[in-house]
């Protein structure tokens, strides 16, 4: 099923600035809190849908890959794995939770006093394309050395998973207040708790396998849907696979780079492919058929009597697709005459008599210099 697109989710333009897009997510956060929406699932639904559009749109990169590649530059592609779609409400409340405090009236505060939530860090990673890869769209299997969850103590970092106790020096809240008194009167200022980090508790036995901490180093086998047309240097996102949070926190992501192998044959020029054919004088000058390497094996094609060095030959849609399927390349077939080398004496015999014939002699049309120009510019 195809996602929608984040600006329609917001019902903002294309153009809407940061201000326009925060007091957007702030309106449909208003409409489909659960707080004010209890058990309707649709209404939660659209509420982590919003917070997804947010979360791409309000990050400048983010919304810059948006904006260029649609959901794939995000990793949004329906079907293809990646994407911000996975949100819970942890996540959403401990990413925006600074939206969402006071600006729901009465209903959410209880959420946004919350114990602070642990965030895993995000990993990045590099995956080699060779170009039938990115033409068609690949799944791939990597191993990626990160944090996990410890399974001894399920990710709480406590012995049994049971050994907590409320902080005392905040109480639970996570937080500390202090007063401090200037010439300006008194000034309250609050900040996260030094005893507990903001958790609002402190383990009383920690795991002696992850030390307290929640996560241990292990490998993970990840699979990775990437869509067709994707190009050198554009980033994917794996949400949810990066590093897991300390003490049963939210994991990072896993953001992948995208890196093309070199094709012995064939040139990428965005989503045109370009071919360098050499043909013989006698191929150029009679005509002939000839092969052409595409991307999934040969194509034939036909060269006209009379064909000139520096002229391209078009097969439609034998290049790449566009990663927003938008339609498909071509393949260009740059024409080079070859000119021989080392020549035999019955052979430069022959050729010096066809070097006195007028039909031998270079006259381009002035159609002929004109097209060469053009072709000589593109390729430079």
């Amino acid at each position: 099923m195809s996602k929608r697109d984040y600006y329609e989710i917001l019902e903002i333009d294309r153009n809407a600035s940061e201000t326009e897009i925060k007091k957007a997510y702030r309106k449909m956060a208003l409409r489909y809190h659960p707080d004010k929406n209890p058990d309707d699932k649709s209404a939660e639904e659209k509420f982590k849908e919003a917070a997804e559009a947010y979360e791409v749109l309000s990050n400048p990169d983010k919304k810059a890959r948006y904006d260029r590649y649609g959901h794939a530059g995000v990793g949004g592609a329906a079907g293809g794995g990646f994407g911000g779609g996975g949100m819970s409400m942890d996540d959403i409340f401990s990413q925006f939770g600074d939206i969402f405090g006071g600006a729901f009236g009465g209903f959410g505060s209880s959420r946004s006093q919350r114990r602070r939530v642990n965030k895993g860090s995000n990993l990045r990673v590099k995956v080699k394309l060779n170009l039938k890869e990115i033409a068609n769209g690949v799944e791939k299997k990597i191993k990626v050395n990160k944090y996990v969850s410890c399974k001894h103590c399920e990710g709480t970092g406590a012995d049994n998973g049971s050994s907590y106790a409320t902080c005392s020096t905040c109480n639970g809240s996570g937080h500390i207040t202090q007063v401090t008194n200037t010439f300006l009167g008194q000034m309250q200022t609050t900040s996260t708790c030094p005893s507990c980090g903001g958790e609002g508790r402190i383990i009383t036995k920690k795991c002696t396998h992850c030390q307290g901490n929640g996560v241990v180093r292990d490998e993970e086998i990840i699979s990775l849907n990437i869509p067709a047309g994707v190009a050198e240097g554009m980033q994917l996102s794996l949400s949810g696979k990066g590093n897991a949070g300390a003490r049963g926190g939210i994991p990072g992501d896993l953001i992948v780079l995208v890196e093309e192998e070199k094709h012995p044959e064939l040139e990428r020029d965005g989503n045109n492919l370009i071919h360098n054919l050499f043909i013989s004088f006698p191929q150029a000058a009679l005509g002939a058929q000839i092969e052409v390497p595409t991307i999934d094996g040969k194509a034939r094609m036909k060269i006209n009597p009379g064909t000139q060095s520096g002229k391209v030959l078009r097969l439609k849609g034998k290049g790449l697709p566009s990663v927003n399927s938008y339609g498909t390349g071509d393949l260009l077939v740059n024409i080079n005459v070859w000119t021989p080398k080392n020549l035999t004496k019955e052979e430069t015999e022959i050729l010096e008599k066809l070097e006195k014939a007028d039909n031998f002699k270079p006259n381009p049309t002035a159609s002929e210099k004109s097209y060469f120009n053009k072709m000589k510019d593109f390729f430079s």
